[in-house]
């Protein structure tokens, strides 16, 4: 089943322990917001949602049997990898990049935001986590996004990275899996995950006592079909 709006959710029907995460799929932002003031080159670059992350996601969802769950705005708006208390929330500036549509936003407008972008994804999540454990489904979160190769001027050699915090153990099995001649790969980079900054893991996964794990890949290496395919074809084998 698909949904239009705040969440996608696809392979509802999946029987994988698997639960599939894509907070940053896309770009989108309703003609209202005027782009936010941003650039339409600005748009289709990793400021505004995780370049490749959304197809490998539905690729895993259709590998694995496995229900994925993918955001329907553009992270400019809300990050839906935030606490709403995180200044990163609702960003004014993002890496080099101003984001006037943000700057001295209402109370009103905040809570709009919270109220049709944010809290539908999460509160769709729940549910279906809360269905799982009613029927004592086993479940396993596995969140995808990717990161931009050069940030601030720093070039990032990594392939990809595998995050956690309390699934270490899962995290360092998938990662083990993932390793092969010539890939750089890492637990916890390019970033760590922090309760400060991070909701999905912490708050869907490590609070409900589930194994949750973040995928980071960089986007070079699935910004097109083949380089999708292939990371799709590794992660299917992982996780």
């Amino acid at each position: 089943m698909t949904e239009v709006g705040a969440v996608e959710v696809r392979g509802e029907g999946g029987t994988s322990e698997i639960v599939l995460l894509c907070e940053h799929a896309s770009n989108h932002i309703p003609e209202r917001y005027n782009g936010l003031g941003v650039s339409d080159a600005d748009l289709q670059r990793h400021i505004a949602w995780d370049i490749g992350a959304a197809e490998v996601t539905r690729r895993l969802s259709e590998a694995l049997g496995a229900v994925a769950f993918l955001g329907g705005y553009s992270r400019l708006l809300i990050d839906l990898n935030r606490p709403l208390e995180s200044p990163n929330s609702i960003v004014t500036r993002s890496e080099a990049t101003d984001i006037p549509g943000n700057i001295n936003i209402d109370d009103a407008e905040r809570t709009y935001r919270v109220e049709t972008m944010f809290t539908p994804y999460h509160a769709r999540f729940t549910a279906h986590l809360n269905a799982r454990q009613a029927r004592g489904l086993p479940t396993r979160i596995v969140s995808i996004h990717s990161f931009t190769p050069v940030y601030h001027g720093e070039a990032r050699q990594w392939h990809g990275g595998v995050l956690f915090d309390k699934a270490r153990a899962y995290g360092e099995a998938v990662l083990d899996r993932l390793r092969e001649p010539g890939l750089m790969l890492g637990a916890n980079v390019p970033y760590q995950t922090s309760r400060d900054e991070d909701y999905g893991i912490p708050i869907h996964g490590d609070d409900r006592g589930l194994e949750a794990i973040m995928i980071e890949i960089r986007q070079d290496l699935i910004s097109d079909p083949t380089g999708i395919d292939l990371w799709a074809q590794r992660l299917s084998k992982a996780l």
